[in-house]
């Protein structure tokens, strides 16, 4: 076995970085949503594709980034994205119009799509020599996910209110300059393996996933009856359908279809897709109903978020484990799901006269204890249930799982609020209609989670959880 490296925990909080950054660019952009709506034009409608083209792109991506890493060293793989990311934050802060924007974001997805399997590579190959140093490695390594989370809804409020919004792009740029000078010196070398790169099954997956979220955010406009929503809804399943047929035939797939017969696998990443399509929609129409209904200005509206985010970062290192321990997975995954819909239930309470004490901090604050007991354990038996040599494979697909499900959710309940009035923007009812509507859809979603899990998830008893516990650790 080689020698450590001497510079490994040096290289470890680069890793980190990697891991806040990625986390951080999905909530940044919330408190500047309004800002960014008003400046490049975007409807009521649309609005939600600033973070949908994000999250396509990176969970429609993860797949591919995680081969590529295999084929090309994680090394390399590491810098490119840093490098992809630079390009796509430049891109998004100057973009002029609509789809210029939208394209920076794309962008960004594509370069974290890179970044994040290969950070956990080089994270393993750094660490794999001592089982004790890797612990504390996957400890410090998952803190930076919930940190990246908190972060980017504090910083995106600050820089929105004394900078302006282009600013919550451009945080990166210094960030992934200082990273692509220390990727050569700080991260091992690896020989690239022989294997083929299925390119095929990684683009119809892609354009798969992201017609079927144009088709949903599209809907309340164009009808759901019409044949354009139809037409984009068939093309969606053909490609998703195909990607399928792909994985099944091809010899060195992108993802081998098999690895969902493993006992709990299935489960866990349908309850973490579920978790995804509940929890973002709820963020992303809190922001909107702080700003847009209640007037606040963007630095207050993050900060009345800050709350919620730090309760879901103690929950998560902190909480969550020793729970864990001692009720088992199933059990606390069940249960946190119930809570997220409880919580997102009592958000819907909302009223044009609200204010933040008795109808935003309390409901939120039982939300995210919600999810932060259900995301970890539901992530750690997706990662545990698989076979060691296949432990990379699962975490690419239950990360894919949650991605997607973001996505898939946030067009869903955007629909659902269009539907009930959110697009009437200056119109209080109207709006807080809308934003309702959407609370008590993405409660739904979590209660149909809880009630999955609860049927579905196989699990060791809270005595014999150690290896799910300390996988959690990965994505913490």
């Amino acid at each position: 076995m080689s020698e450590p490296s001497p510079r490994r925990w040096t290289a470890l909080a680069l890793i980190a970085t990697a891991q806040f950054i990625v986390i951080m660019d999905t909530s940044i952009i919330g408190v500047a949503l309004p800002r960014i709506q008003e400046d490049l034009g975007f409807s009521q409608e649309n609005l939600s594709w600033v973070f949908n083209a994000y999250v396509v792109a990176f969970g429609g991506l993860l797949l591919l980034g995680g081969r590529l890493s295999d084929l090309f060293g994680a090394r390399r793989l590491f810098g490119a994205g840093w490098l992809i990311l630079l390009i796509g934050s430049l891109v998004a802060g100057v973009a002029p119009e609509v789809w210029v924007e939208l394209t920076g974001r794309a962008v960004q997805g594509v370069g974290a799509a890179l970044i994040a399997p290969s950070a956990l590579t080089l994270l393993m190959t750094l660490f794999g020599h001592d089982p004790k140093e890797l612990t504390k490695a996957l400890a410090l390594y998952g803190a930076a996910a919930p940190a990246g989370g908190t972060a980017g809804v504090f910083l995106g409020g600050v820089i929105t209110e004394y900078l302006s919004w282009p600013w919550v792009f451009y945080i990166n740029i210094p960030i992934a300059l200082v990273a692509l000078l220390a990727t050569g010196p700080l991260m091992p070398a690896a020989q690239a393996r022989r294997g083929s790169v299925d390119v095929l099954g990684a683009l119809t997956v892609t354009l798969g996933l992201g017609a079927t979220v144009y088709a949903i955010v599209r809907a309340p406009e164009t009808g759901w009856g019409s044949a354009q929503t139809w037409i984009v809804m068939a093309g969606a399943v053909a490609l998703l359908a195909a990607f399928v047929a792909i994985q099944a035939r091809r010899r060195e797939p992108l993802m081998r279809l098999s690895i969902f017969r493993t006992p709990g696998l299935a489960a866990a990443n349908l309850t973490q897709l579920l978790l995804g399509g509940a929890w973002i929609p709820m963020w992303f129409f809190l922001n909107l109903y702080l700003q847009q209904v209640l007037g606040y200005s963007a630095f207050p509206s993050g900060a009345a978020l800050l709350p919620m985010t730090v309760l879901i970062m103690v929950g998560m290192v902190v909480l969550a484990p020793r729970t864990i321990g001692r009720f088992g997975p199933k059990a606390v995954t069940v249960t946190g799901l119930a809570l997220l819909a409880a919580g997102m239930a009592w958000l819907s309470l909302i009223s044009p006269q609200g204010g933040f004490v008795v109808d935003v901090l309390p409901a939120s604050l039982v939300a995210a204890l919600g999810m932060s007991l259900a995301f970890i354990p539901s992530l750690g038996t997706a990662i545990s249930s698989a076979r060691p040599e296949e432990g990379g494979l699962a975490s690419g697909i239950v990360n894919t799982s949650y991605q997607v499900g973001s996505a898939l959710g946030l067009a869903a309940m955007t629909a659902v609020a269009a539907a009930n009035g959110s697009g009437q923007l200056g119109n209080l009812t109207a709006l807080t209609s809308g934003f309702s509507a959407a609370f008590i859809g993405a409660a739904g979603i979590a209660l149909a989670g809880a009630l999955l899990a609860a049927a579905t998830l196989r699990t060791r008893g809270p005595g014999r959880d150690e290896p799910a516990e300390e996988a959690t650790s990965v994505r913490g």
